[in-house]
């Protein structure tokens, strides 16, 4: 008997020994392992029944029980200076360039709380969550639709693509099933989930109204936008990627941060704007598509931080005034600005002049498209490439390249930045005649022939039309002295003299970055 007792201990004792180690060796592959990856395995482990789209008549219960529980309400405090005399401006930081009533108050600091949503993605506390929600916040709180409380801390976040990741100490917590926003289709039924206006947990329906919609918010966050915060490029420094979906599902103020997710209960998308005249839903609300929100927060976990990888180009989307102006018959595409030096795109053979016609074998007709491609990839990552030149498409496998930012600034480079400063303006220009000349009586000038949307030109009013003769203090005659002109750009404020049949207009900008 003794013997047989001794037996099983052992047996208890070993049996215990390797569940536990297994245990360990689970929680480590665990740690190694993706947020996709986690989910894939959860739920090969806990399948569920699938919840259908609907077809007829839509119901969406199904869809909101299982992605309610896995949006949560984040609730920020602050520090803020408050002038003594009252509110900010939102202008108040180019007072000093435009002459704007200074507010010198004695300034006190006060603390100011903040709302938005945020989406659980893993069961150990894993949270996504808007940049915009979190970057100024001195505490961070989250409650789950089951009134449970957590600090959260911010493990990582990026401003260009208005993300952040948050972590919550917590265990076997509920998450939303990631889907495929590369597969979400215009006129498809969709769920915002969220906590709009201070309200609790709350589900709008509406459709897919548009994909890869650029609305020019990144970077330009709190300026007196219309979408309740210029041109589209992929220049030399970092830069703002926008390739929102759109949707009528309604949002709010509130919404940030929140789930949009398909009748299957699953996210394609973090809410993360509105189109609102008024600062209230009034029609369209737009959400970072799921399959570049991987990448990002992936990152933000293994990293801290997001590794970008360049493709080494600045170009323009092929409009009317770029094909007149350089003599092409692209219907769509990115016309090719300036090459970086050493870049990417530069050692696989593309040029100035070049149009990208296609990534991956897609056509390209906005920059969005090539942006968000990119922006799923990490230095060192392929990616094909298609571009004309002389009238002929040709094939290219361009190796991304990450941003070399201890590089001197060399003459090359400052060309880039001008470009770059050029592309912000957002603008295009031919030559003034003589006659037009004769007509203002000066001896230079360009003329604006288009403001794009999104642009410094759109964002303070110029129009097409003028004459603009100085750029930065010097004469411009065609778009290369307006190039040439910007690269002495000091302050980042760039001066523009201009005339009109109203008279000698200036105008100082502040180029953002």
């Amino acid at each position: 008997m003794k013997k047989i007792g001794m037996s099983l201990l052992i047996a208890a004792v070993g049996g215990a020994v390797a569940i536990g180690g297994y245990k360990l060796f689970e929680n480590k592959q665990n740690e190694q392992m993706t947020f996709e990856e986690k989910q894939k395995v959860y739920f090969a482990n806990n399948p569920g029944s699938e919840i259908l789209s609907s077809t007829g008549n839509p119901d969406f219960t199904e869809a909101a029980a299982a992605v309610s529980p896995g949006v949560v309400h984040i609730k920020v405090t602050m520090t803020r200076r408050a002038s003594q005399g009252g509110g900010g401006s939102p202008f108040d930081m180019f007072e000093e360039f435009f002459g704007m009533p200074q507010r010198r108050q004695q300034q006190q600091p006060r603390q100011a709380t903040a709302s938005g949503s945020g989406v659980l993605i893993s069961p150990d506390g894993y949270i996504v969550t808007n940049n915009h929600v979190v970057e100024d916040a001195d505490k961070i709180e989250v409650k789950l639709t089951d009134q449970r409380t957590f600090e959260a801390k911010v493990i990582g976040r990026d401003a260009d693509f208005d993300l952040a990741l948050l972590k919550v100490s917590g265990s076997s917590l509920p998450f939303v099933k990631f889907g495929d926003s590369d597969h979400v289709r215009i006129g498809e039924w969709v769920l915002a989930v969220g906590y709009p206006l201070s309200l609790q947990s709350t589900v709008t329906a509406g459709i897919v109204s548009a994909k890869g919609r650029q609305i020019g918010i990144l970077g330009e966050q709190g300026q007196g936008s219309p979408y309740g915060y210029g041109q589209p490029q992929e220049p030399i420094a970092r830069t703002a990627v926008e390739s929102f979906i759109q949707t009528d599902a309604v949002i709010n103020k509130g919404n940030s941060g929140g789930a949009l997710v398909n009748t299957r209960g699953e996210l394609v998308g973090i809410n993360a704007a509105i189109a609102s005249p008024t600062g209230v839903y009034a029609g369209y609300g737009f959400a970072i598509p799921v399959n570049l929100v991987k990448k990002i927060v992936n990152d933000f976990k293994e990293f801290g931080t997001v590794q970008r990888g360049y493709v080494g180009v600045n170009f323009r989307e092929v409009d009317a005034a770029i094909r007149e102006e350089y003599k092409i018959d692209d219907i769509h595409g990115l016309y090719v600005f300036d090459v970086v030096k050493d870049g990417a795109a530069a050692a696989a053979g593309i040029q100035k002049g070049d149009v990208l016609t296609k990534v991956e074998g897609n056509i390209i007709y906005s920059s969005s498209d090539l942006q968000e491609r990119v922006a799923r990839l990490n230095p060192g990552d392929k990616l094909k490439l298609t571009y004309k030149r002389d009238g002929k498409e040709r094939d290219v496998t361009v190796t991304l390249k990450a941003q070399d930012t201890k590089k001197s600034v060399t003459e090359e480079e400052a060309s880039a930045s001008a470009t770059e400063i050029f592309n912000k303006l957002g603008a295009s220009f031919t030559p003034a005649s003589d006659a037009q000349k004769k007509k203002f009586g000066v001896n230079s000038g360009v003329v604006i022939t288009q403001v794009h949307r999104g642009g410094m030109f759109e964002y303070f009013g110029v129009e097409k039309g003028l004459v603009v003769t100085h750029v930065n203090g010097k004469p411009v005659n065609n778009v290369d002295d307006v190039e040439s002109a910007l690269g002495s750009t000091k302050r980042n404020i760039v001066r523009i003299t201009g005339v009109s049949e109203g008279g000698t207009t200036e105008f100082n900008f502040p180029i953002q970055y």
